[in-house]
């Protein structure tokens, strides 16, 4: 399939092409989030509790899957705008085992130390127990969440949108019928409490990770996937080797040098992608730490907002999933002008979706919070720390759109420069000292103050990375 119209057809119509598919997967995977904490409230707020100590690392995990499987989609994304199609298809390849190698590793590690990370929050023996029983389950199934991510990005970097949101759809929407049936019981099916919403969440994950090996034997995208790919010899030109062999020899040095570097440069991106997104995991672990000093209300307040702004700040993730590959491809093609084009066009359509999630948390915020708590005191305290919260969402989308074309570009270590001033440099410290004035309130007010200042800090790093 020849990709030339990434850089030939106009810029709206090529973002919203490729962008409202991933909006609308990722609005759907928001919406599994929070029907899936709903849930788990309603068994305790122990379990919700337990729920939202678990999270961090959680994230932690999808993050080091996304955020790898970014760098795959960056690099084939230039590889195929410079029309180097072996190349492409070697990152494909070497980013898919990379992956499987990521998710037994993550497997071993969570598992191992959830025990004491819930310890460092609370020492309620519910809790910890929960905790526990819902992590050893979500976090068996590592590796097919590192593989689904690694096929996800390696569909989007060639335009198959459409099909990324098929398998998505497909994995959340079965989570969401099933996380009723598992957590309560139904029929012939035990009520099986936390087991059953980490159960609900494996099954998806799955089917998810199996309609992607489904589309790619199906119907073959433009890369190829193969150990072929992987360990294909070099090439060999008989006029120019030696008797000793000493010119293959060179080829095969050089073709290993060029592996590496091209290594390096999925790491190069990938990891800083991952820290951009494991960072929110360091800062709500802190702000966990800082507000239990409080009450535990705030916690729950905490992780109550988390699973709310997943809906707005992923439903704008699917716009920069959208243009990653399009700023990516055009970037190696040469077209600088339709870069600039497609941030602007995708920052507009992002502040627009910032704007109606503010007035949505300051009209009914009582209500969004009651969604995962009965408590009064606990519905209180959350609608006003929506009100405060929400006056730095529009301030975020430079954030978020300049992290989004940095990553695309290939230029991880700027992006993760800006998440690094949004996620830890600012918002811990500011929320620590304003809570010795404010009480946790100081916390909310961080949000808004952080969101501000990375604003300023984006545009001028995005200005700087774009010069060059």
């Amino acid at each position: 399939m020849e990709q030339t119209y990434m850089k030939e057809k106009p810029i709206l119509q090529l973002v919203l092409s490729m962008s409202l598919p991933m909006v609308i997967s990722m609005t759907v995977n928001s919406l599994y989030n929070i029907v899936d904490s709903l849930f788990v409230a309603r068994i305790s707020e122990n379990a919700m509790t337990a729920l939202s100590l678990v999270f961090p690392v959680q994230n932690l995990v999808n993050s080091v899957a996304v955020g790898f499987a970014i760098g795959i989609n960056a690099m084939i994304a230039f590889f195929l705008g410079a029309q180097e199609q072996k190349k492409a298809d070697w990152t494909a390849s070497a980013g898919v085992l990379l992956s499987i190698l990521h998710g037994a590793l993550m497997m071993a590690v969570c598992i191992f130390i959830m025990p004491d990370f819930l310890r460092m929050f609370t020492s309620d023996p519910d809790v910890i127990n929960l905790g526990i029983r819902y992590s050893n389950i979500v976090f068996g199934f590592s590796i097919v969440i590192t593989l689904a991510c690694a096929f996800e990005k390696i569909f989007q970097s060639v335009g198959q949108m459409t099909v990324s949101m098929t398998s998505m759809l497909c994995g959340c929407i079965t989570n969401i019928i099933l996380d009723p049936i598992l957590i309560f019981g139904l029929g012939p099916v035990p009520a099986l409490g936390m087991e059953g919403a980490a159960i609900a969440t494996v099954i998806g994950q799955v089917l998810t990770l199996v309609v992607y090996l489904v589309f790619y034997f199906v119907r073959p995208i433009p890369v190829t996937i193969s150990l072929n790919c992987l360990f294909e010899p070099p090439e060999k030109n008989s006029s120019e080797k030696t008797a000793s062999g000493e010119t293959d020899f060179r080829k095969k040095d050089s073709k290993r040098k060029e592996r590496l570097s091209m290594i390096r440069r999925i790491y190069a991106i990938g990891i800083p992608a991952t820290l951009n997104m494991a960072l929110p995991s360091l800062m709500i672990s802190s702000l966990n730490s800082i507000l239990a000093v409080y009450s535990q209300s705030y916690v729950v307040v905490l992780g109550a907002y988390n699973k709310l702004q997943t809906f707005l700040y992923l439903s704008s993730n699917g716009i920069v999933q959208g243009i990653r590959p399009l700023i990516g491809y055009n970037y190696g093609a040469g077209e600088w002008k339709r870069v600039k084009n497609i941030y602007n066009l995708s920052l507009s359509l992002i502040v627009g979706m910032m704007l109606a999630g503010t007035i949505l948390c300051q009209l009914i915020p009582g209500q969004l919070i009651g969604l995962f708590s009965s408590s009064s005191e606990t519905v209180q305290a959350g609608a006003a720390a929506l009100r405060i919260i929400s006056i730095g969402f529009v301030f975020s989308a430079v954030s978020v759109t300049s992290c989004g074309a940095l990553e695309g570009l290939g230029k991880g270590l700027p992006s993760l420069m800006i998440s690094l001033s949004r996620y830890v440099v600012i918002i811990i410290p500011t929320a620590f000292l304003l809570s010795r004035f404010l009480g946790a309130s100081g916390v909310w007010h961080a949000f808004w103050i952080t969101e501000l200042v990375s604003m300023v800090i984006s545009f001028f790093v995005y200005r700087k990375a774009e010069q060059k």
